[in-house]
This record gives structure tokens, C-alpha cells and sequence, in this order.
């Protein structure tokens, strides 16, 4: 019973993905809930179906205390079968009913509601530009895509546990209450209006004051996160007072905004008491003055009384349930800022795999400033020939990173176009492109899985036979051998960590340096590939390196000039231009900016800073 109502609903069916979901909070919802549609409009009507029982319940018990009246003998013999059919709807329907709304609500829509939001925002998120990243913490970003699901499946279960059976229950309790004298539904009317405006006043500062607590939670998230994936940094420096300060100022902000929004609730419960005061007092009263009339019996009288003491005890709850529907609503839309941001980076509507049949790279007047006018890259021109190999150095800032960057297409160029063998690499797919380039890094972070999961990142269809080559090529091999984790992970079965952190420097550059062999791509990005590693290892390497690189086009860009000097072609940056060109020995004839540059290295380490 259970599988069938899980099992309702297939929480990663297909969709039609689209860059740019709606912004507007209820359109946002809507499209997420399309999938349920049919078990909105079940759930809803059982809903129903459950308010209209219990009021008639309530009607029923009036009933009983009229018949009740009489002499036992003769209630018996007139309303005995009556009374049992009762006892056994009570018994055997009712639960029935029940249960298959309980199901609805807590098997088919909780668990696939949220799981398919979470599921649909994460893919979302992911399709994400690597700028997109970078101008947000991590942490509140993960934050947002872990609280919005439940907020969102909360704002359901209110919808069909609380409003809309708060609804049928007021409708059917008016309904009750005028088949027993109309006048009766005066008091209720009464209550009515006062507090739909108790709920009008409650509801327009909830969402806002949610929003605003939601917001604080998730720059809480931030800021512990960011400080926890930096901890080497604040022990090293020695900040945990600074880091402390840092997390409280955000602390403090978010208990703040959760005390506004706590007085909120206590100004609605101290009103709400009152008016079910004059609920109580208005209705009951107002039924034992028809009843001292002569205008009704002591069963309608039962019955608006146990009618508005079951409304007092649900206006609470129905209350609590609007609020929360709300604060819920407060925090989907803070989810919002950053789940329905437009992807902008896109693949073209008619974009096809990229064919790579050489390997030559065209940067043709290639500008990109990150939007600021200057840095980065300033109308560049190269031909990168097909198998050549060509090395980058320049000072900080001087467009290097920015031209990988613009080659892995991680950010479109504001200007101009890059080609691999005359394809425009703005016209492919994304995925196509980046399968054809192996990257090694400088920062060599890893994922915090085994070793032998981040070396399949490389090629996942490798064999086991392949990645240990692969090791062995990068003088991983033995280390990788040596390697456990508090888990009792041995080998490549061990974790490494977050971003690596149990491996040293020079072992995750090893890593990641047999994934890119495992690779085994047609185009080569070397930046800094070699810096973490020490001299014994680097002179290792470097002839693996050199293997690596025959048949393939090399950019390679390093301070360690003696890493490039063997280049094909050595290219000088400065401000975003290339300024001098050539082979080592050629540039060095120039005693230009790479000559001043090689005399004033040390150790075979690129002094750029007092390069003038």
C-alpha cells in the first residue's frame, strides 16, 4: 500500500529544462508542481470530504442528544439500527477516509514534492557559469537548495492539511449552524470578519519577516561554511577570534530578524484569544437564548456548542497553519534568488558537438574585461598551429588565466570569437568542447571522495588496468598504495578529503595530473601543472609531461620559465596583449620584457612583481 501511493508520482521524470525560470513566486511553484497536478485536485477533494464528516459528526452528536430524550426502551427500538450503522461508519469509513488522506498528503506529495524541487534546482544550479559561482559563497548557495524543498513541501501540506480543510470545515459549520436558526450564524459571521482581519494583518508582515529571517539563516550558512572550508588559513593566521566576530555580526542579524518575526506570533495569539472569546460567548449564549425562547433544542444548542469549541480549538491551528504557510512562502522566495536565476551562459539553440580533427586554436580580436572596461584580455589575435605547444608567462593580471578561461568557454568573450579547427566554439555544446581539452591546475582541489573516483572524473569508462597506468605515469602509484582514511579506506578505495585536504600539495597535483593523462584529450592546458610538486618529483614528471604533450596543442602557462623554456613558441602577455613572441633562445636575442624576466628569476621561479 505504501509503494503504490510513494510511487505515484516519479520525482526525476523528464521536463522541458529552461534557462530562465519564472521569477514570480506562485508561476515558480506552479511549474515545479505540475507533476502533482492530479494528485492536488485528489488530495483537495479528500480534504473536503474529511471536513464534511466531522461536521457531520458534530450534527450528528446534536442529533443524538435529542433522541436521547426519551425513554431508553423506545430510543432503542426507534433509532438502534440507526445507531449502529453510525457506530460502524465511525469505526470502519471514517479511518478509511482518513488514511487515504494521511497517504496523499504524507506518501505521495511530502517526499516527492520537495525531493523533485531539490532534484530540478540542483540540475539547475549546476548549469550554473563557473562566474555565476564565484560571486556567491558556496555554503549559501547549498543552503538554499536544501531549505527551499521543504519550505515548498510545507507550503503544500498546509494548503490540503489546514486551509483548505479550514475552509470546508467553516462552510459546513455556517451550514450547521443555519439549518439550526439562521440567527445563529450572526456571532459566527461576526468572528468571521475579525479574524480575517487578524489573519490580512499577521499574513502581510509574516512573509516579509521570513524573507528577511530566511536571508540571515542563509548568510549564517555562508560565513560558517566559508570559514570551515578555509580553516587552514584562519589557524594558520591564527584569526579564530576574527572568524568568531565575523560569524557573530551574522549571528546577531539573524536572531534579530527571528525576534520581529517571533512578535508577530505573539501579538496574533493574545488577539486570537479574545476573539474566540466572542466566538464562544456570541454563539453558545446567543443558542441557550433561542433555546430559553423556545427556538431550539437542547441537541442545536449541544451542537453550536461542541461546534464552537472545536473552532476555538482549531483557529490556533488554522492561524499557525496561515502563518506558516506564509513564512514558508518567505523562505521559497528567498530560495528563489538564487534557484530561478537565469542561466546565461547557454549552449546556442543549434549548437552541435564540436568535430575536433587537428587541434588548432584561432583567437581572433578577443576582448573580455569582466565587465570593468580593463584587465583580462584587450583585442588579441594568435593561431595556435595544430600539435604545437606554446607556453604563456606575463605578470599577475596580465590576461593569462583570463585566455583559458575564454578558451574553456567558463565565461563568453565580450568581443571577437575563439576557433578550434575553424569552429566558432560559441556555436558547440559546452560538454563537447570541454571533453576535448584536459586542464591540470594550479590549485589542484579534488573531490571529497576516493581517489579512485576523482581519478575516473578523468575518463569514467576506464579500466581499472588504465587508471593504475595512468597513476604510475604521474609517480602516484605508491603514495595512492599508502594512503587510509578513518574510515579504514584503503588505497584508491581512501577519501581525500574536502578539496583534497588529507593529500598534500604535491600528491593532489599528482592526482590531477592522472586524471588529465586518463584523459587523454586532443588539447592540453597546462597552468602551473608542476608548481606544488619538489624538485626530485617536477624532474620526474617533466619528462611524463613532454610524453604527454607529443600529438597533442599545448598552452602551458608558468612562472617556472625552465618548465616552458622547451616550448615550440613562448608568448609574452601585459595588459592583455601579446607584446613579444618566439622561442626561448629568440626572445632572449630580443633582451626584451621575457629577457628581463629570465635574468631576474631565481631559482627558475618568474619574479614578475619586479619585472618593470
Amino acid at each position: 500500500m505504501f509503494r503504490f501511493f510513494e510511487n505515484l508520482v516519479d520525482p526525476y521524470c523528464d521536463y522541458p529544462e529552461v534557462d530562465r525560470p519564472p521569477t514570480r513566486l506562485w508561476p515558480f511553484l506552479l511549474t515545479y508542481a505540475e507533476p502533482f497536478h492530479r494528485v492536488f485536485w485528489l488530495t483537495a477533494v479528500m480534504s473536503v470530504i474529511v471536513a464534511a464528516v466531522e461536521i457531520g459528526l458534530i450534527s450528528y452528536m446534536g442529533r443524538v442528544v435529542d433522541i436521547l430524550v426519551g425513554p431508553p426502551d423506545q430510543v432503542w427500538a426507534e433509532h438502534g439500527t440507526e445507531l449502529m450503522l453510525m457506530a460502524a461508519f465511525i469505526l470502519i469509513l471514517r479511518p478509511i477516509l482518513q488514511v487515504l488522506d494521511v497517504l496523499l498528503l504524507n506518501n505521495t506529495i511530502l517526499p516527492n514534492f520537495g525531493t523533485l524541487i531539490r532534484w530540478r534546482a540542483h540540475k539547475h544550479v549546476l548549469r550554473q557559469s563557473v562566474g555565476w559561482f564565484e560571486n556567491d559563497f558556496a555554503g549559501r548557495i547549498a543552503n538554499r537548495i536544501m531549505q527551499t524543498p521543504p519550505a515548498a513541501g510545507e507550503v503544500v501540506f498546509q494548503i490540503f492539511d489546514a486551509i483548505t480543510f479550514a475552509l470546508a470545515y467553516l462552510i459546513g459549520a455556517g451550514v450547521l449552524l443555519w439549518a439550526a436558526d439562521p440567527r445563529l450564524l450572526v456571532p459566527l459571521a461576526i468572528w468571521f470578519v475579525l479574524y480575517g482581519l487578524l489573519t490580512s494583518w499577521t499574513v502581510k508582515r509574516v512573509g516579509p519577516a521570513s524573507q528577511a529571517a530566511s536571508d540571515a539563516r542563509s548568510t549564517v550558512t555562508g560565513r560558517v561554511v566559508d570559514s570551515y572550508s578555509n580553516i587552514h588559513s584562519v589557524k594558520m593566521f591564527a584569526h579564530h577570534s576574527h572568524e568568531l566576530d565575523y560569524a557573530k555580526e551574522a549571528i546577531e542579524t539573524s536572531r534579530q530578524t527571528f525576534q520581529k518575526e517571533m512578535r508577530i506570533f505573539t501579538v496574533m495569539d493574545g488577539v486570537l484569544v479574545a476573539l474566540n472569546g466572542v466566538l464562544i460567548v456570541g454563539v453558545v449564549g446567543w443558542g441557550i437564548a433561542l433555546w430559553m425562547q423556545g427556538s431550539a433544542s437542547v441537541g442545536v444548542v449541544a451542537a453550536a456548542t461542541a461546534l464552537t469549541l472545536r473552532l476555538n480549538a482549531m483557529t490556533g491551528w488554522i492561524m499557525w497553519a496561515l502563518t506558516t504557510f506564509f513564512r514558508q512562502l518567505g523562505v521559497v522566495a528567498e530560495g528563489m534568488e538564487t534557484i530561478a536565476q537565469p542561466v546565461d551562459l547557454v549552449d546556442a539553440a543549434n549548437a552541435a558537438p564540436l568535430q575536433l580533427n587537428k587541434g588548432e586554436i584561432r583567437f581572433e580580436k578577443l576582448s573580455h574585461h569582466y565587465g570593468r572596461g580593463a584587465g583580462g584580455i584587450d583585442d588579441l589575435t594568435l593561431t595556435i598551429h595544430a600539435g604545437e605547444k606554446v607556453g604563456l608567462i606575463g605578470r599577475s593580471g596580465a590576461g593569462k588565466s583570463t585566455l583559458v578561461k575564454l578558451l574553456l568557454r567558463f565565461y563568453d568573450a565580450e568581443k571577437g570569437q575563439i576557433l578550434i579547427d575553424g569552429q566558432d566554439i560559441a556555436g558547440v555544446t559546452q560538454d563537447s568542447l570541454r571533453s576535448h581539452i584536459g586542464m591540470v591546475q594550479q590549485d589542484s582541489a579534488l573531490l571529497h571522495r576516493s581517489v579512485r573516483d576523482n581519478l575516473l572524473y578523468g575518463r569514467p569508462d576506464a579500466s581499472e588496468a588504465e587508471m593504475i597506468a595512468a597513476a604510475e605515469k604521474a609517480h602516484a602509484h605508491e603514495f595512492i598504495l599508502d594512503l587510509a582514511d578513518p574510515q579504514a579506506r584503503e588505497g584508491y578505495d581512501a577519501h581525500v578529503g574536502e578539496r583534497g585536504v588529507k593529500l598534500s600539495g604535491g600528491q593532489r597535483q599528482r592526482v590531477t595530473l592522472a586524471r588529465v593523462i586518463l584523459k587523454d584529450a586532443p588539447i592540453l592546458v597546462l597552468d602551473e601543472a608542476t608548481s606544488a610538486l619538489d624538485s626530485e618529483v617536477e624532474a620526474a614528471i617533466q619528462e611524463t609531461l613532454y610524453g604527454m604533450m607529443e600529438g597533442k596543442t599545448v598552452i602551458a602557462i608558468a612562472h617556472r620559465l625552465s618548465t616552458i623554456a622547451q616550448m615550440d613558441r613562448i608568448l609574452v602577455l601585459d595588459q592583455g596583449k601579446i607584446v613579444e613572441e618566439g622561442t626561448h633562445e629568440a626572445l632572449l636575442a630580443k633582451e626584451g620584457l621575457y629577457a628581463s624576466f629570465w635574468a631576474r628569476q631565481s631559482g627558475g621561479f618568474l619574479n614578475v612583481e619586479a619585472a618593470e
